[in-house]
């Protein structure tokens, strides 16, 4: 009987049972939220309602008034966590403070295990049952001293529990896989074909080829060749077993932790140029339009002719000399071909309503010693654009044939998001002075996204919008991309680096040789969990380094350099300006008492600070200077810098 009880209360949502349980996350404040699954809703519980819950800890908690807010009612289970942190003091109460701001208490520790102050540690919860006290931990390891940037990445590696190394069995897998070079099975053989690779000149693993041609009837047929990973890697292997434990590559600033050995990552797996490497081959056939009316899948053989980085391709695009040498006739013919592909099937997914969000990627620049010294914006131009539309039609094109065959897969789900969010975001929008009409439909949404571009409030706008929209998932039950205005969309083109790939691949594999490529759903629902949940910590990882390198960087301005940077007011409170920094893609503060000499008066419907004869506007420009540097809250504070009449802008004018 209890047990039935239990199983419907399990069933009834948290609205009918007035309580809910998940994963507590934590903002900076200090106060902590949980996601309702139904609504994608957060429901916060502020810092004084939480007891001693920490991050991550899976918690139910009791829901009060509307049900956007809750109270702990407890700890269901506590996180696995190690805490990477630094050590304040050392003797009889050593207490060392977490390195994730989302801590908001120091930790007491009974042995400083040899570590001295200013070291970074690694500990483990040992207990914590009164609020009103600090939580015990105990050190586990020594990291080394906070001040030695070349400690950072190992720091953040220790605190999202990254793995260092590939397990012995894993790299003995490895070292045999070759072997399967020679033993490629039934291929259409491509190596005739004029086939290259476009990627980043620092690449070092080329995962996707390109190729096209035209058939009978003048259609264009696109070929997008992706490594056949799934022919080294078989399921239940080690190689495989630990593929699905990493599920994603890691991209920190200064180290990758692939999700595959260097032997197949870099190795056997990689397309380089000139030499026989298995693939697996989408044809999508396009009509003038730019609407596919014909797909094929084939495993296959290539040998690519060329490796082509971004800029050599732009070159070529923008009709430009291309170093070091040109291309041959025929690889400028294939490539402006795609181009004026890729830019036809880019305007009709824009035209379906697809949110343009593509911003310049913003590469932090370190030395020897992994001190940062400044950030390189790479540009987001034509030549990135053709790859990613490629990679975009054929990720729809093998999701679309397994989905509509009925074959349950690792969809690529990105939700629509909340119309409240959307309600909220128009209001916010509303009160800077922008109209942008019914947010809930989807194009409406996308013209405006098109419109605020190059304009001043475009980094905090965007952010405004991202802010609204659900994040990103696997999933093995829905399917559909809002963001891209895609009904059937997975991942496909990365096999490499993402686990979700490697799984469709072997689906797809199944299918066209008449094995079906169904999985169990049950192990595909755990697997598309376990994807997200790696994806999450990864890009959580990703933040965490670059954000230490920033702080690093504006301590050393504040010692050295006194740096006047550009910023752009992102919001106005009673307390101050909060600024972005485009050129370092950070933010901080500018108080209210450093603005002006007299009374600031604040203005709470139009969100602007008036004072000394001045009025300050969210997307107005202005000059600072870093004042203070707190770390450890992860906090900035900025002072205005005085400009020159000639210097100063002119008012932003409304959207």
């Amino acid at each position: 009987m209890n047990k039935r009880k239990e199983k419907l209360r399990q069933r009834q949502s948290p609205r009918e049972t007035g309580t809910m349980t998940g994963r507590l996350r934590m903002a900076r404040n200090g106060a902590g939220f949980l996601v309702d699954p139904e609504t994608d809703k957060a429901v916060w519980i502020e810092e004084r309602d939480l007891g001693t819950a920490l991050p991550d800890d899976t918690v139910t908690v009791k829901l009060k008034g509307a049900g956007d807010e809750g109270v702990l009612l407890r700890i269901d289970e506590r996180a696995p966590r190690s805490i990477v942190g630094t050590v304040t003091a050392v003797g009889r109460f050593t207490r060392v403070q977490p390195l994730n701001p989302a801590y908001r208490q120091e930790f007491t520790v009974p042995d400083a295990k040899g570590a001295r102050v200013g070291d970074r540690v690694v500990m483990n919860l040992v207990r914590w049952e009164n609020r009103h006290l600090a939580p015990e931990g105990e050190i586990t390891d020594v990291i080394g001293p906070k001040d030695d940037p070349s400690l950072d990445t190992l720091a953040v590696m220790k605190q999202y529990d990254l793995p260092e190394s590939f397990p012995r069995g894993v790299l003995d897998a490895a070292e045999h896989v070759s072997a399967r070079l020679a033993e490629p099975g039934k291929r259409l053989d491509l190596r005739r074909k004029f086939i290259f690779t476009c990627d980043p000149a620092s690449a070092r693993d080329f995962d996707d080829a390109l190729s096209i041609e035209t058939d009978k009837q003048g259609n264009r047929v696109l070929g997008v060749h992706i490594a056949d990973v799934s022919h080294f890697v078989t399921p239940g292997s080690a190689l495989d077993k630990e593929a699905y434990r990493r599920s994603t590559s890691v991209y920190l600033v200064d180290k990758v932790i692939p999700m595959l050995p260097e032997q197949l990552s870099n190795g056997v797996c990689s397309l380089v140029p000139g030499q026989d490497r298995l693939a697996f081959s989408a044809f999508l056939t396009f009509d003038a339009k730019g609407n596919c009316v014909a797909r094929r899948f084939a495993k296959s053989v290539i040998r690519s002719k060329a490796r082509f980085t971004y800029e050599q391709v732009m070159d070529v695009i923008a009709g430009r000399a291309v170093a070091p040498r040109p291309p041959s006739p025929t690889a400028r013919k294939a490539i402006l071909a795609i181009h004026e592909l890729a830019q036809q099937l880019r305007r009709n997914r824009f035209a379906a309503g697809a949110l343009d969000m593509d911003v310049p990627e913003a590469q932090i620049l370190i030395d020897e010693k992994g001190m940062m010294t400044g950030i390189e914006v790479r540009p987001y131009d034509e030549s990135h654009q053709l790859v990613e539309e490629c990679m975009v039609a054929a990720n729809e094109a093998v999701a679309k044939e397994l989905w509509t065959r009925g074959i349950k897969i690792l969809a690529r789900l990105h939700e629509p998001p909340d119309p409240e969010k959307l309600e909220e975001l128009r209001a916010n929008l509303a009160n800077l002075g922008i109209s942008c009409g019914d947010l809930n439909q989807q194009k409406n949404l996308a013209r405006f996204l098109k419109k605020i571009k190059g304009s001043p409030l475009e980094g905090t706008l965007s952010v405004m919008v991202l802010r609204a929209m659900k994040r990103a998932l696997y999933s093995a039950e829905q399917i559909g991309h809002f963001g891209l205005a895609k009904k059937f969309y997975a991942h496909f083109t990365s096999p490499i680096r993402r686990y979700p790939d490697l799984v469709l691949h072997r689906q797809l594999a199944s299918w066209i040789t008449g094995g079906g490529g169904r999985l169990d759903l049950g192990w595909l629902k755990r697997a598309a969990q376990n994807a997200s949940e790696r994806e999450q910590v990864a890009d959580e990882a990703e933040r965490a380094l670059d954000e230490i390198k920033k702080y690093r960087y504006l301590e050393e301005d504040l010692r050295t350099r006194g740096t006047v940077f550009d910023a752009v007011i992102g919001k106005c409170t009673r307390y101050g300006l909060f600024v972005d920094l485009p050129q370092l893609a950070i933010g901080g503060m500018v108080h209210i008492s450093k603005l002006a000499d007299d009374f600031v008066r604040f203005d709470e419907f139009h969100e602007t600070l008036a004072g000394g004869g001045k009025t300050w506007s969210v997307g107005d420009k202005l000059k600072v200077r870093v004042e203070k540097v707190d770390f450890d809250r992860r906090q900035i504070d900025f002072v205005p810098v005085a400009q020159s009449k000639k210097e100063r802008p002119a008012r932003r004018r409304k959207l």
